[in-house]
């Protein structure tokens, strides 16, 4: 059988959808975070969150775009991730709280769990066992500074969790992506299903703002404006960039594709996907109160969350 062959064989499987679940019930938690906290420093640090929770599922999505999570004990070991994500995603709330340890910890075991699972996908090939060795560095040191930050506040807590974040996001760009493997068919389904799944964030976010609200022609129009943007933001990427992502992939291979695999998926679908969550932000907020005016972020959120998502898929 061909490489193109077995990429085109490579389907999402029903436990990744399980995993998916919990990353679904994440970004709820980090919309309600936002929500709870409408300043300059809240943003920062849910988007803080956002980008933790996003570089633990991307991790996942390679993983399971090189070894099938459904495969004897492997299925156990992503049923112990699943666990752990889910207590990460409850700790999101107290994350620079009283739950900050937890959230480190719970998040460290989520991220050793993924390097466990890698070593076993690379047993037989040298050169993905490789690019799994320099990893390790920053997907030990950066949940490990998480970790450290649960038992700080403040402007020392937010310093340890961007330094976290620098460390993970720029830790793969070591090695330049030498030994990894990607099915092109899997990774953009893959990343699709999350793109609907913020966008299903969206919606539930108009279901939360007009809960118990009289279905006033202000509020059904504003719930009929907001599933409007929600499918406009659907269109344009379920149209055809899609398509043409998943060709371009295709079309490269060896150490280009995993590098285009990385720039397009790893890195620009996070602020596409922020850009969603800020909007639903925003559309909450709204659907409380129609007659209002908005607070200074979530009428950021409103407006700048859909021009965030914009472009960033200009770029992609």
């Amino acid at each position: 059988m061909s490489a193109t062959e077995r990429d085109r064989e490579h389907q999402v499987t029903p436990l990744e959808l399980f995993f998916d679940l919990v990353f679904v019930f994440a970004i709820t938690q980090v919309t309600s975070f936002l929500a709870s906290d409408p300043t300059w420093h809240g943003l920062l640090r849910g988007l803080l969150v956002l980008g933790a929770l996003w570089w633990a599922w991307a991790a996942y999505a390679w993983l399971t775009n090189t070894l099938n999570p459904e495969e004897g004990a492997v299925r156990l070991v992503v049923f112990g991730a699943i666990g752990a994500m889910l207590i990460v995603s409850l700790a999101v709330p107290k994350a620079f709280g009283t739950g900050g340890v937890v959230f480190g910890v719970a998040y460290f075991i989520v991220r050793a769990l993924h390097l466990v699972l890698y070593a076993i996908a690379g047993r037989g090939d040298r050169d993905l066992l490789r690019a799994v060795a320099r990893v390790v560095p920053p997907a030990t040191i950066g949940p490990g500074l998480l970790v450290v930050a649960g038992f700080l506040d403040g402007a020392p807590q937010l310093a340890i969790w961007g330094a976290a974040l620098a460390v993970d996001y720029l830790g793969v760009l070591v090695g330049h992506m030498r030994g990894w493997r990607v099915s092109p068919e899997h990774f953009v389904e893959r990343h699709g299903l999350v793109v609907i799944i913020a966008l299903g964030e969206s919606i539930v976010a108009i279901g939360v703002g007009a809960a118990g609200l009289p279905l006033t022609a202000g509020l059904i129009m504003a719930a009929l404006l907001g599933i409007a943007v929600v499918a406009a933001i659907w269109w344009s990427y379920f149209d055809w960039v899609v398509f043409v992502a998943q060709a371009r992939l295709t079309e490269a291979t060896g150490v280009a594709r995993a590098a285009l695999a990385r720039d397009l998926y790893s890195y620009l679908h996070l602020p596409m996907v922020a850009g969603i969550v800020l909007f639903a932000l925003g559309l909450k907020t709204t659907l409380a109160d129609v007659d209002g005016s908005l607070p200074s972020i979530p009428a950021l959120g409103l407006c700048s969350g859909v021009a965030l998502y914009l472009l960033a898929h200009i770029a992609l």
